[in-house]
C-alpha cells in the first residue's frame, strides 16, 4: 500500500511522510499489529501512528503533479455542493473534509464562494460554520496542490479563485 518515503494525506492532519513501518513499542499497544509511522510536514516534533490494516480509511497518497494540474483544469466542471438545510450542509462539509477527496473539497469551496457572494449582496455575513469549513477546505486543497506542483499555497489560492470565477 504505502512505502517508507511516500507522502500521504491523512484526514485532519494534512500531508505526512511515511517514516517507517513497524510495531509500536508501547506497553498498551497490540504487539502483532503493524503501523505506519508518519511525520506531518512542517511539524518537526510530531509523529502519527496509523494501523496498516486501517490505512484505507482516511489515508491516501498525495496527488502527482500531473494529477494536480488535471484537477485544477476540471474545477469549472465540478458541481457546487449546494444544500439549503444548515445541519445537513455542516454534515456534508465534515464528511468532505474527512474524506480527503479533492473534488469534494472543490465542491465545498465553490459552494461557499458563491454563497458568500450571495450573502454579501444581501448585506449579510457568512456564517461561522461556513467560514470554519471554508478555511479547512481551502487549507487542505491548497496545501496538497501546492505541494504536488511545487508552488506556494497563496499562489494556489489565486489559481483556484481564478478557475472558480471563470465559469
Amino acid at each position: 500500500m504505502f512505502e517508507i518515503g511516500d507522502f500521504v494525506v491523512k484526514a485532519n492532519n494534512g500531508i505526512c511522510k511515511v517514516e517507517d513501518i513497524g510495531r509500536l513499542e508501547i506497553s498498551s499497544a497490540n504487539k502483532d499489529r503493524m503501523y505506519f509511522f508518519l511525520s506531518p510536514i512542517g511539524e518537526v516534533n510530531s509523529r502519527l501512528y496509523v494501523p496498516v490494516d486501517k490505512a484505507g480509511a482516511g489515508l491516501r497518497k498525495v496527488v502527482t503533479e500531473e494529477e494536480a494540474w488535471k484537477i485544477i483544469e476540471q474545477i469549472p466542471e465540478v458541481e457546487e455542493a449546494w444544500i439549503a438545510d444548515d445541519k445537513q450542509r455542516e454534515q456534508k462539509y465534515k464528511e468532505a473534509i474527512h474524506s480527503c477527496d479533492l473534488e469534494k473539497l472543490i465542491s465545498i469551496i465553490k459552494n461557499m464562494y458563491h454563497r458568500k457572494e450571495r450573502r454579501t449582496a444581501q448585506g449579510k455575513k457568512n456564517t461561522s460554520v461556513d467560514e470554519h469549513f471554508f478555511k479547512l477546505a481551502e487549507n487542505n486543497l491548497y496545501t496538497e496542490l501546492a505541494f504536488a506542483i511545487g508552488r506556494e499555497k497563496e499562489e494556489m489560492r489565486q489559481i483556484i479563485a481564478d478557475k472558480i470565477a471563470s465559469k
